[in-house]
């Protein structure tokens, strides 16, 4: 069942190929909270609208909605120009940008090696940090040295690893890769002198909110000594996605908060001397991480506060009357029982 699901998504998810008018405007930027080493900075967040991830067309990820915000097609150069052209216009020099196209950054279907180059290009001298994402296969030496040549300042790349367990990757999260393509990849770009970052989910589908902090806390101490920095991404809910689909049916709930702050407590000790962070998406939301909604926005302050300023204790101060349901549904899950 859970494959024929997945084909199903997968089929329905990308969309028809728009026209250039729609192609010629970005899909969102935005400027939010960063640092960089001990220094508190904006970043300035810029999404490309490309033709998004090839997985999304064979299976996707079983969480990842985002080839519906894609055009369907490759972008042509001009288009990506233009795109760059109008988020130009509301860049303020934050020392800190982070470019996403809803897929790799360095496959040549999404951004052509010209347009990558200019796009760079256009932050060099202005930022001091460039971040960008990749899946592992395009992350070589050919494509990554033209584009830390290019840009004065720190490059920075993302990779989607998730989780080291290989079965949870590839029953669970569904990837196109294993755990070790990713480790390797990051190895490869350290070796250039780029900063690696890796994404690590925090409860994929079909996981008990137990099982799940494991996963995570265990990548954590296996993917730190590969990485400069792993960002613990708790699911939130995406349309047109496998997870929805167990959403809407009562089979998925999105993590606690409470496992977010237990998984940064525990991971603090793992993670060497690599950057832990956690910037919950949609957190305090139904689709999204959340506990009671009394205390939502309390644990989502001191989340990221301890991600910006690398100070975990405070968080072992946090306290709620929703922590006894918390603890109470993970005592139950492996029952199948909801508290």
């Amino acid at each position: 069942m859970r494959g024929s699901v997945a084909r199903t998504v997968a089929h329905d998810r990308r969309p028809d190929p728009v026209a250039t008018e729609s192609a010629r405007r970005y899909v969102n930027q935005w400027v939010e909270e960063e640092a960089i080493g001990a220094e508190r900075v904006r970043a300035f967040v810029l999404i490309l609208k490309t033709r998004g991830c090839y997985w999304a067309d064979f299976k996707g990820c079983s969480m990842c909605g985002y080839a519906k915000d894609t055009l369907g097609r490759s972008a042509t150069p001009e288009e990506l120009r233009e795109q760059l052209d109008r988020a130009l216009v509301r860049y303020r020099d934050e020392p800190y940008v982070k470019l996403y196209t809803s897929g790799s950054f360095l496959d040549d279907r999404e951004v052509d090696p010209e347009s990558r180059l200019r796009i760079v290009g256009a932050f060099s001298g202005r930022a001091r940090r460039l971040l960008f994402e990749t899946l592992p296969e395009f992350a070589t030496p050919e494509a990554l040295r033209p584009l830390r040549d290019h840009f004065a300042g720190e490059v920075e790349v993302a990779l989607g690893l998730e989780s080291t367990d290989p079965d949870v990757l590839a029953r669970y999260v569904h990837k196109n890769a294993p755990p070790s393509e990713y480790l390797e990849a990051g190895d490869r770009v350290r070796g250039l002198g780029v900063r690696a970052k890796a994404y690590l989910l925090l409860k994929p589908p079909y996981l008990t909110e137990s099982e799940a902090i494991r996963d995570v806390v265990r990548s954590i101490g296996e993917a730190s000594p590969r990485f400069d920095a792993l960002s613990l991404n708790p699911v939130h809910i995406q349309n047109g996605t496998v997870v929805e689909w167990l959403y809407r049916r009562g089979r998925y709930r999105p993590p606690w908060l409470w496992s977010v702050v237990e998984a940064l407590r525990e991971g603090a000790a793992r993670r060497g001397t690599s950057r832990l962070v956690s910037f919950p998406t949609a957190g305090g939301l139904a689709r999204g991480p959340h506990n009671c909604g009394e205390c939502d926005a309390r644990v989502l302050a001191a989340i990221e506060e301890a991600s910006l300023s690398q100070e975990f204790g405070p968080l072992e101060g946090l306290v709620c009357s929703c922590q006894r349901r918390w603890q109470a549904t993970r005592d139950l899950e492996p029952l199948g029982v909801e508290a």
